[in-house]
């Protein structure tokens, strides 16, 4: 299909023919998504930052949990404790999650959530030694870090949905 005939059938059900019926029903299917495809992102990531928040209420646990307080500690220029702030990261990422799950204050939460990304996102430049191996080759952790564009772009797609009227 060209990106010509998908948007021609966007606004109603896709064009069925006759001698196709597998292929009219997965379009069909496909359309149906279409209108749920937020819903489905935004329970998704809630899930995801819920697991990861409340892992970070259990010191150890985490993964990311040394590098995660190495950028925060250097982002709050060193003012805030490393306990805080893996405290300050668990309640953050819960929240962000508990709202994405249930769609409640869920503007705030986007908001939180891009914000928390901008933070994300600057660990790649206060911790380059923890994050790059040389200049195009990131480590584990900045892989781990890198890879959250994906939910930057999901969570666009979810912004996009709950802003248009």
């Amino acid at each position: 299909m060209t990106s010509t005939s998908h948007h021609r059938h966007s606004a109603g059900n896709p064009p069925l023919s006759p001698r196709h019926p597998l292929r009219n029903r997965v379009a069909s299917l496909a359309h149906q998504y279409t209108r749920i495809s937020p819903t489905v992102l935004r329970v998704c990531i809630g899930l995801i930052f819920c697991w990861f928040g409340v892992l970070k209420f259990f010191p150890g646990a985490s993964a990311a949990e040394d590098f995660a307080i190495g950028a925060m500690t250097e982002l709050t220029l060193g003012f805030v404790p490393a306990p805080v702030c893996l405290l300050l990261l668990a309640v953050l990422e819960t929240g962000i999650g508990l709202a994405l799950l249930t769609g409640f204050l869920l503007r705030w939460a986007l908001a939180a959530f891009f914000l928390h990304m901008a933070g994300v996102f600057l660990s790649l430049l206060v911790l380059p030694d923890a994050a790059w191996h040389t200049a195009a080759v990131p480590t584990l952790e900045g892989q781990y870090v890198i890879k959250n564009i994906v939910l930057v772009a999901a969570c666009l797609h979810i912004a996009a949905d709950e802003l248009t009227p």
